[in-house]
């Protein structure tokens, strides 16, 4: 029998989205991305971490927020995904309408944040009190929406009051409602599992999550969660304000192409597999679980 070939309907720098009829799968590749660039090297295994991470907090905070998770496992998915190269990675999720909104929330101060606290004493428009260092846990996690962004272009940071006026946009009725909503459940999300990393030895400093609406108009968390690739995890162990601290992303990656600015987007064989190491071992210390 003659497998039909099922093509992306969307493609990311790192993820594919494929349309199987009453459902989606979305499959978490092997490439890795920094500086909004797609590097020529596979991060082995990457997409198959990512996706058992996800699973892992969608099944912790289903308590909190529906999310669009039905599956990991190749055989509930169309026939085209039971092959290797989708066994691991791939995640069949409910059809959402996505909301046109990154919902990040930052419990540490550091990155873009930092350089603007420094500046002015805020970030995101968001006024902070005095005398924080580097990296220091902030006295309450602050909601830091922006817009998103078409591959190539750079999101917008926005305030809240600009993410209503976005929502409002397009459903007149309800905008305001689900900006209020997708705040709320990003704090309480954020709140719930930065607690229970901590207890495993890993600090979550940010994160980001998107939001969809169901066919019943419910809000629905989508897209990937609480990754390396979408947060910025560092290890509780010699945590210390006041530097920017370790972390178990792809800072391996980003250090090595600033120091290395002619490298082509080419990175050595060891930091590919220092890079795979920090995936893992975030993985294992979070679910307790070998990869």
């Amino acid at each position: 029998m003659n497998i039909q070939e099922v093509k992306p309907v969307k493609e990311g720098k790192v993820r594919e989205v494929y349309d199987a009829g009453d459902s989606m799968v979305i499959v978490a590749t092997d490439r890795i991305s920094a500086f909004d660039h797609i590097l020529k090297n596979q991060i082995t295994d990457k997409g198959a971490i990512l996706t058992r991470m996800s699973k892992f907090w969608f099944d912790f905070t289903k308590d909190i927020v529906p999310n669009h998770m039905m599956s990991i496992e190749v055989k509930d998915m169309p026939e085209f995904f039971r092959q290797d190269k989708y066994d691991g990675n791939s995640m069949k999720c409910k059809k959402l309408t996505m909301l046109p909104i990154e919902c990040i929330v930052r419990g540490y101060i550091t990155g873009s944040g930092w350089a603007s606290y420094k500046e002015n004493g805020t970030v995101c428009g968001i006024s902070l009190p005095g005398g924080l260092k580097e990296s220091d846990k902030l006295p309450e996690p602050i909601y830091t929406p922006s817009t998103k962004a078409d591959l190539g272009d750079h999101d917008e940071n926005i305030s809240f009051e600009q993410s209503v006026e976005v929502l409002k946009k397009i459903y007149p009725e309800k905008g305001e409602e689900y900006a209020l909503k997708i705040k709320e459940y990003t704090l309480a999300l954020y709140k719930k599992c930065a607690e229970y990393a901590l207890s495993k030895g890993i600090i979550i400093a940010d994160t980001k999550f998107e939001f969809g609406l169901d066919e019943e108009g419910n809000v629905v968390l989508g897209d990937e969660m609480l990754t390396p690739d979408s947060s910025r995890f560092w290890p509780l162990e010699g945590y210390e304000p006041g530097k920017s601290q370790p972390s178990f992303d792809k800072q391996f990656v980003r250090d090595w192409l600033k120091a290395n600015p002619n490298s082509d987007y080419l990175l050595p064989q060891e930091v590919v597999t220092k890079t795979v190491d920090k995936y893992k071992e975030a993985f294992e210390l979070l679910t307790g679980s070998k990869f």
